[in-house]
């Protein structure tokens, strides 16, 4: 049985594989309407979503699965009824659980107690499906990953982690882009590296915009995380010179842009770029549901 916790899972054909299951469903989804008949999902919210909620429901509906949405209004899990508890009796009821949490190691306990795979849907740490939806739609605009150099500026959070891990592993340069003092875990750069030793892939932090110069796409999320009480206001003269708006494409010759959302236009990204021909961001947000049904077929051995 697998799992997807960390989106280190999967080697780079297992994930370009994941891409190629997610663009057919996208493509002909008749093909794959009963793939999951039968299948029950639970999927579990501790954080308000939009997203990830939505794509993850209608997804499996329309592979002719069967989900049931648990938020937490008791509060974390594990308060009310211990981990251990809650993925023993889910197991025996339902074919997966999807998980969105704010802590990781809730994730590595649903998956060690349980008895069915678990996905992780966001955590304090990675956040996989939105980055293999990321890297689907790199990939419908651009032939060869290998070949691609990704940029994130902002703050280095999970969404971050997953792209270094994501490119890392399919060969794709990526560079972050942070004000001093906020840039990934140290930790999940290093594992990055390694993964990028054997693709080929070149992995980079920095603090200067002129480290993205001739990169093709510009990726960026809001500057305070979920659940980070920071206000908005403390951090805006800090990550402002980190905008992606077009004077940026303009200097750098970067072509695509993408956001995981929800976005804070006019902070991180302008609505000049992000309603503009460059952006790719519905697209992707699109492909959240497509990849993320690819994922569970992959995962609960449906039709493909």
């Amino acid at each position: 049985m697998q799992h997807l916790l960390t989106g280190t899972e999967f080697d780079q054909a297992q994930l370009l594989a994941l891409i190629a299951l997610g663009k057919a469903i996208k493509a002909h989804p008749k093909k794959y309407s009963q793939a999951l008949a039968g299948k029950s999902i639970v999927t579990l919210f501790e954080k308000p979503s939009l997203r990830t909620r939505v794509t993850f429901d209608i997804g499996i509906a329309k592979l002719g699965g069967h989900s049931v949405y648990l938020d937490q209004q008791n509060g974390a899990l594990g308060k009310r009824e211990s981990v251990k508890d809650f993925a023993a009796n889910l197991s025996r009821w339902c074919d997966a659980i999807v998980a969105r949490v704010f802590d990781h190691q809730t994730l590595v306990g649903l998956a060690e107690h349980g008895s069915v795979p678990v996905v992780n849907s966001l955590c304090n740490l990675y956040h996989p499906c939105q980055a293999f939806a990321d890297f689907m739609t790199i990939s419908e605009n651009y032939s060869d990953l290998g070949k691609v150099k990704l940029a994130y500026l902002g703050d280095g959070n999970n969404v971050s982690h997953s792209l270094l891990l994501t490119g890392a592993i399919l060969g794709t340069d990526v560079t972050l882009v942070c004000p001093k003092g906020h840039g990934p875990d140290v930790q999940i750069f290093q594992q990055a590296q390694a993964l990028a030793d054997r693709s080929g892939a070149t992995l980079a932090v920095s603090d200067d915009i002129a480290a993205i110069e001739g990169f093709d796409v510009a990726y960026t999320d809001t500057w305070v995380s979920m659940g980070d009480t920071t206000p908005m206001e403390q951090v805006t003269d800090l990550f402002m010179p980190y905008q992606i708006n077009q004077a940026l494409l303009d200097r750098t010759g970067i072509r695509h842009v993408l956001h995981c959302q929800p976005a804070h236009r006019e902070l991180e990204i302008t609505s000049q770029v992000m309603d503009g021909p460059a952006s790719l961001i519905m697209d992707e947000a699109e492909n959240r549901l497509h990849i993320q049904n690819a994922i569970l077929l992959t995962l609960l051995g449906g039709q493909h």
